[in-house]
Formats: structure tokens, sequence, C-alpha cells
């Protein structure tokens, strides 16, 4: 009964350090402090998945949660257009535009470039998970300089319900929940919520909030 003891009370001590050892160091906010953007650009993501939905799946979600933490977020529709008159047509070629050209055109401060690792639905043997992942870092236009980066996901495993209906049931519910979930892009939902941990604020190592913001030159949450 006791080496059982000991050995639960092992294991738990091992999953806290290994729980303290995995977490991000504080990010280092000089650098955005300093450079004090007012107006942010967000170009299209650049899509790292196979599914052809998750450039403009998560570019519509972007401006929401930056103009919430007190940032002039130019309209994605000014951008897109702005982009397609001007010949580009991909966000690889959107993000390989000079930043001297980006604040000629837009008259940003900063640049919010965006990648896509992962969006969609994918089946797995008793189940089935709707996740997007994302990532991020602002750039400063005027200087060049990288101000933060950062990454978040949202995932359908979050909202899950135990199952019923046996092995039989799971498989089924599995199978029904991948063909709803891409013909009706599930992913698009997700997407919101990932993009709100990614450049929501304030939200630890997340993005300074804006000069709109109440909480604008406080203190970083340390957790």
């Amino acid at each position: 009964m006791k080496s059982l003891l000991r050995a639960s009370l092992l294991a738990v001590l091992a999953a806290f350090l290994g729980g303290c050892a995995t977490k991000a160091p504080p990010f280092d906010y000089s650098a955005f402090k300093a450079s004090k953007p007012v107006t942010l650009l967000v170009m299209p993501p650049i899509n790292e998945s196979p599914d052809v939905k998750a450039t403009p799946g998560t570019w519509s979600h972007a401006t929401r949660p930056l103009a919430e933490a007190g940032y002039y977020v130019l309209p994605v529709t000014l951008v897109d257009e702005t982009l397609k008159q001007n010949g580009i047509q991909t966000a690889a070629q959107a993000q390989e535009i000079p930043y001297t050209k980006l604040r000629e055109v837009f008259g940003a401060d900063a640049v919010v470039y965006l990648k896509v690792m992962r969006y969609g639905t994918s089946y797995r043997i008793i189940d089935s998970e709707t996740r997007v992942e994302v990532e991020g870092r602002v750039v400063d236009l005027r200087t060049g300089q990288e101000l933060w980066v950062g990454k978040a996901f949202a995932s359908s495993a979050e909202q899950a319900q135990q199952a019923q209906g046996g092995l039989v049931g799971l498989l089924v519910t599995a199978i029904v929940k991948q063909i709803v979930g891409t013909a009706a892009d599930a992913s698009y939902n997700f997407a919101s919520t990932a993009q709100a941990r990614l450049l929501g604020a304030p939200r630890y190592n997340g993005i300074v909030p804006g000069p709109r913001s109440p909480q604008y030159g406080q203190p970083m949450p340390s957790q």
C-alpha cells in the first residue's frame, strides 16, 4: 500500500514538474513597447495545410481580436483588393513584399504575418478532430524589426463529450463528424477561436495591448 502511494505521489510530482518545464519563458517586449504601433496591416496567411479554405478562413478572423486589443486594423477587404490590383495573387507573394513598399502603400506602423499550420477535420480510429493551428509575428514597417512571435490553436477535442454506443457507435460517430465537419467547414469557427487566442490581448506572451485599450501601458500577464 505504501509503495503504491509513493508511486502515485512520484507520478503526480513528475507531471507537475513536466508541466512547469514546458511553460514558455516570458517574451521580451522591449522592442514592441519601444515601437508603439498604432495601425496594423494583416497580410493574407500562408497556408501549410492541405485545405484551400485555410487562408480566407483564418484571415477573416484576424482583424477583430487586434481591434479589440486596441489597434486600428486595416480592413481585410481593402488589403485584399489593393493586393490584387497590384498583381499579388497569393499569400506567399504578399508576404514577400518589402517593408518599405508596404509602408508606402498602406501607411501602417506594423505588419502582422500569419501562417496556418493545420486547418480541417481529420479522421482517427474512434473519433475525428477539427483543428486549427496558426502562427504569427509582428514586424515594424518603419524599421523592419521583429516585435513579436507567437502561436495558438483551437480544437474540437477541447469540447469532446463522453461518447456512447460502444465501439461501432464511436466509429460511426467519427465518420459522420468528419463528413459533416468537412462539408460545412467546421474549421471556420475554430479559426475564430485560434485567432482570438493568438492575437487577442492581454494574454501571457501575447500581443501588447494597443493605444485604444484600457490595458495600454499595463504590465503583461505573468501566466
